[in-house]
């Protein structure tokens, strides 16, 4: 990884593309240049055979510069420093500021490439890319560009370490409410990269993400704890939060089965509104219920024992008969 300060004072770390892959693209790049060429010379000759031998060679030599230089440098212009072998193998040319490059950095690097691509065969741009710490060719050097990789390979996702025991669960009171979600990417990313980084960039940076931290949530960072150690706490603190919150929302939400289904439309009117039964509970008879103690005869005091009766034989009107 290399880093490219922007005008704006943002350092971009950037994968510069190795020599191998970078001849692997500049060899695609001149066979379709040269595919190409052929296909436009045989056009040319074929329109012109009628023209005098002076005029053949001038189109002759229009045609070398037009398809062979001229045609590199609209195709890196027009698609900011995507070339057909750039882009068949992940690369691209940004200026040393990280931005993308215009016609005047692909007129120098198109201009130089003539003479240490075309005319040595490519071995003065092998030798300054190996020379150079970033792998550039004379014609980066002089347009001020840079062939960095757009496709890296992915690896796993960033972990990010716990925090020391003995801090685990020190900052519940923090009021976490007004730390913007891009700061707690900023320290998501610092935790789960700390250990690739340089030790001196490292601190600094834990530094930083800790002032602003404490700074949002109006409580300095207790002293005497590492900057790195206080970050991994706080954002523990926070998963433990969301996941108590999210554990008490599916806790306490009623289970889809015992949801009454509420149809629209208010009823119509002079009709009463009849209750809906819960779900799972018994339907109960629209009829008047029976008293719950069995009649007594006028004749005696003694209660007359209910008798035996199917559903069928029972009245429908919900009338109790004398004994």
């Amino acid at each position: 990884m290399t880093e490219l300060v922007t005008g704006e004072a943002v350092a971009l770390e950037l994968r510069p593309a190795k020599l191998p892959s970078r001849a692997l693209a500049v060899l695609l790049d001149l066979v379709a240049a040269v595919i190409a060429y052929i296909l436009v010379t045989v056009l040319v000759v074929a329109t012109t055979a009628s023209l005098d031998e002076a005029a053949q060679t001038a189109l002759a030599i229009a045609t070398f510069l037009l398809v062979l230089i001229g045609g590199p440098i609209a195709v890196e212009t027009l698609t900011h420093g995507r070339s057909l072998g750039k882009l068949a193998f992940g690369l691209r040319v940004v200026r040393d500021d990280g931005g993308p490059i215009r016609f005047r950095h692909a007129l120098v690097r198109g201009a130089i490439g003539v003479v240490e691509i075309l005319l040595t065969f490519g071995v003065v741009a092998c030798i300054a890319s190996l020379v150079s710490a970033r792998g550039r060719r004379l014609g980066d050097v002089f347009a001020g560009t840079l062939v960095v990789r757009e496709r890296i390979p992915a690896g796993r996702g960033g972990f990010v370490p716990p925090p020391p025991p003995w801090l685990a669960g020190r900052f519940g009171g923090l009021d976490l409410s007004a730390v913007p979600d891009g700061l707690w990417l900023a320290v998501r990313q610092y935790l789960s990269r700390m250990q690739q980084l340089d030790p001196q960039v490292s601190l600094h940076m834990a530094r930083r993400l800790a002032d602003d931290l404490a700074a949002r949530t109006g409580s300095p960072a207790p002293q005497g704890i590492p900057p790195a150690a206080f970050l991994a706490a706080v954002v523990h603190e926070r998963q433990s939060r969301e996941a108590r919150q999210a554990f008490a929302a599916a806790r306490f939400a009623p289970p889809a089965a015992h949801r009454v289904p509420v149809e629209a439309g208010a009823p119509p009117a002079g009709r009463p509104v009849q209750a809906q039964p819960w779900a799972g509970e018994p339907q109960t008879s629209s009829l008047p219920l029976a008293p719950a103690t069995p009649p007594r005869s006028p004749l005696s005091s003694t209660p007359v024992p209910p008798r035996d009766e199917s559903p069928a034989e029972r009245p429908a009107t919900g009338f109790a008969p004398p004994a």
